[in-house]
């Protein structure tokens, strides 16, 4: 019989329990009733652009959706699991499988017209472009 181990099970359960809190995470009970697993995410903020790195091994680039709406940039996606035929050769299995889900609140100052997104070596890549600041304007008053 094969059994998964989950030694994080525990810890990952209480980063998601934050993350609803706070609003950055899942975003609503539904979707996160259905994730089976949370990608570790990175963002760095830079001069002209924040930049997120999210952790997918093994998930194909095609199985990755990325939304903006109203603010919030969504990623979401999936990790297949192998046949029956391929998993019975196995001892252990610990990578969890199945779908991912995660949420993020934008500043007012992201330009989510040019958002792009990228996946190379396992590594998401969402560049979300800040908005080019508007140069004030000298207006002359005229008598």
């Amino acid at each position: 019989m094969l059994t998964r181990y989950e030694p994080w099970s525990l810890l990952n359960q209480l980063s998601r329990e934050l993350d609803r809190l706070h609003g950055s995470g899942y975003g609503n009970e539904e979707t996160a009733a259905t994730a089976d697993w949370v990608p570790a995410v990175d963002i760095r903020e830079e001069k002209d652009a924040y930049v997120l790195h999210a952790d997918v091994p093994g998930v194909d680039p095609k199985d990755i959706e990325v939304h903006m709406e109203n603010g919030v940039l969504t990623i979401s996606g999936e990790r297949k699991a192998e046949t029956k035929e391929e998993r019975e050769h196995y001892k252990r299995v610990e990578r969890i499988r199945g779908s991912f889900f995660r949420r993020f609140s934008l500043p007012d100052t992201a330009d989510a017209e040019r958002i792009s997104a990228r996946s190379v070596n396992g590594v998401l890549e969402v560049r979300i472009p800040k908005q080019e600041k508007v140069q004030p304007r000298r207006i002359s008053v005229e008598s």
